[in-house]
């Protein structure tokens, strides 16, 4: 399974109401592109990552079974 790590993202705070609109309206509609394209095989690899849960957490917490620590 792949780890796929996020970097942290900085938006500019200089956007008018009408850019942040346009930003927003293209990346929904790269998403639909993408599903469109993908969709099969995001859901595929969902369900992978699903079946084989990430070993790596689980020893990092090893009373990951246990109640919430709140």
């Amino acid at each position: 399974m792949t780890v796929h790590r996020i970097r942290p993202l900085t938006l500019p705070e200089h956007w008018t109401p009408a850019e942040a609109l346009a930003v927003f309206e293209m990346i929904d509609l790269l998403r639909d592109q993408i599903w469109i394209c993908y969709g099969h095989d995001i859901q595929q690899e969902l369900r992978e990552q699903i079946d084989e849960p990430d070993t790596h957490n689980d020893q990092r917490n090893p009373t990951s079974d246990s109640a919430p620590p709140f």
